[in-house]
């Protein structure tokens, strides 16, 4: 991990890309900067103008992608820059930002939504997902660094959080974007829909989130009360960049496909297939249809579900087995004691409870996970990289603030301050409202 460069001041001088949507980045500056730290935020469309409530302190990029690089570097010199922050790491953007910093010997400071969601937030140096250290840790790396820790995991309430508040301030970051854009007129988005689509999803979403639910409480309870046996493919949004970035495919179909091909093969003929669509999907692309086309083909429609969005926790409690590329909901499966089999790269892809068997033999009969392996990875997590609060309601922000800026300032990144013995003390769990 590279040392902080510091200015000739020796403050710490925070330039602040894109964010999750809404105000938490500002509020994050708002903090480091009663902390004695400078922040400057770099903007690339209006969107990202729209929750930054300074105008002296925010740069506008309007310049074409290409001439980011050297942008970037520009301004690290001019404002003698010591650390960057970003929400991921793997947007194109992001990405040049990251390779730069690391060249210049900055603090990168990732954020990224929780590896143990939806009550946790994920900070990290240098990088997240499959750029993250915890790639490079073995359960008995983290069970050494816990050697000298006591505390019992700490686990989610029931309740859901702050999604209503993630959709909304989606919907009004990109109705900016829309509206508002005139003075970005080079902004390249890193998603391959256009801002009006995305913005008619993102509103679609809203409205019909109440039929949403009957639709989904019904699914539900239909499978549960189904009385067979069922295995869990657990789907993740396709532009996601950890999908993208991190997995072997390039469209959610793809993975369809090569699960019913594996359930079909492998499964025991009274078993069923259910397919979980993630809890943000908006029908970018019809992953029903697709289901149910891809079944009938192989011959397998009548024991394939399809359920939208929502809580993942009814199903799982009847579930014999799960599958994903690396969505974080694995972890969810593992906490549960359930089999699982991931396709792309993911941060808990450890060989103690990640199936390495080939995918028919998974269903035809899936080998358990070792769950106190997997209870100290996730012990490992809750005392480092996993800060308690959300991004999106004022009282999970509230929340992450208390804890996450003293890590930002702090020499040690999280797993390392964990190893030294300086990590700081865990604060209680909050639902946020």
């Amino acid at each position: 991990m590279s040392r902080m460069t510091q200015s000739k001041s020796d403050t710490r001088i925070f330039l602040m890309l894109q964010g999750p949507h809404g105000p938490f980045f500002w509020k994050l500056g708002k903090m480091l900067r009663a902390a004695g730290a400078q922040t400057w935020r770099v903007g690339f469309n209006a969107g990202d103008r729209a929750f930054w409530f300074s105008t002296k302190s925010f740069i506008p990029f309007t310049s074409k992608p290409e001439d980011w690089p050297d942008t970037f570097e520009a301004l690290v010199r001019d404002k003698g820059v010591t650390d960057i922050v970003l929400y991921g790491d793997t947007r194109p953007m992001h990405a040049m930002a990251v390779e730069r910093a690391k060249s210049l010997g900055l603090v990168i400071h990732v954020f990224e939504e929780g590896y143990l969601r939806p009550f946790w937030c994920t900070y990290e140096r240098g990088g997240s997902n499959g750029n993250s250290d915890l790639m490079k840790l073995s359960v008995d790396d983290m069970r050494t660094a816990l050697a000298n820790t006591d505390r019992d995991n700490i686990e989610a309430p029931a309740h859901w959080g702050d999604m209503k508040h993630h959709i909304f301030y989606g919907a009004l970051y990109h109705w900016f974007v829309m509206f508002r854009n005139g003075a970005f007129k080079h902004f390249k988005r890193h998603r391959e829909l256009s801002v009006f689509r995305e913005f008619y999803l993102y509103f679609k979403r809203l409205i019909l989130m109440p039929s949403h639910f009957l639709r989904r409480a019904w699914s539900t309870r239909r499978i549960i009360n189904g009385g067979y046996p069922y295995h869990i493919a657990l789907l993740q949004l396709e532009h996601d960049t950890s999908f993208q970035v991190h997995s072997p495919y390039e469209t959610m179909p793809e993975f369809i496909s090569d699960v019913i091909d594996g359930f079909s093969a492998g499964a025991p003929s009274h078993h069923h297939l259910v397919f979980k669509a993630h809890p943000l999907e908006t029908d970018r692309r019809n992953l029903k249809s697709e289901v149910r086309r891809i079944a009938k083909q192989r011959g397998v429609g009548n024991r394939v579900h399809y359920v939208r969005g929502g809580k993942l926790a009814g199903l799982l409690n009847f579930a014999r087995s799960a599958v994903t590329v690396n969505s974080t909901a694995g972890q969810q499966v593992l906490w549960r004691g359930l089999p699982l089999k991931v396709f792309g790269v993911a941060v808990y892809d450890k060989p103690e409870f990640v199936s390495r068997q080939p995918l028919d033999a998974f269903f035809k009969q899936a080998v358990r996970p070792n769950k106190r392996a997997y209870g100290l990875y996730r012990q490992f997590l809750l005392e480092t990289s996993q800060v308690p609060g959300g991004y999106y309601s004022a009282a999970g922000r509230r929340q992450l603030l208390r804890l996450v800026v003293d890590m930002m300032l702090a020499e040690d990144a999280p797993y390392e301050a964990l190893v030294s013995g300086k990590a700081p003390p865990r604060l209680p769990l909050q639902v946020s409202k």
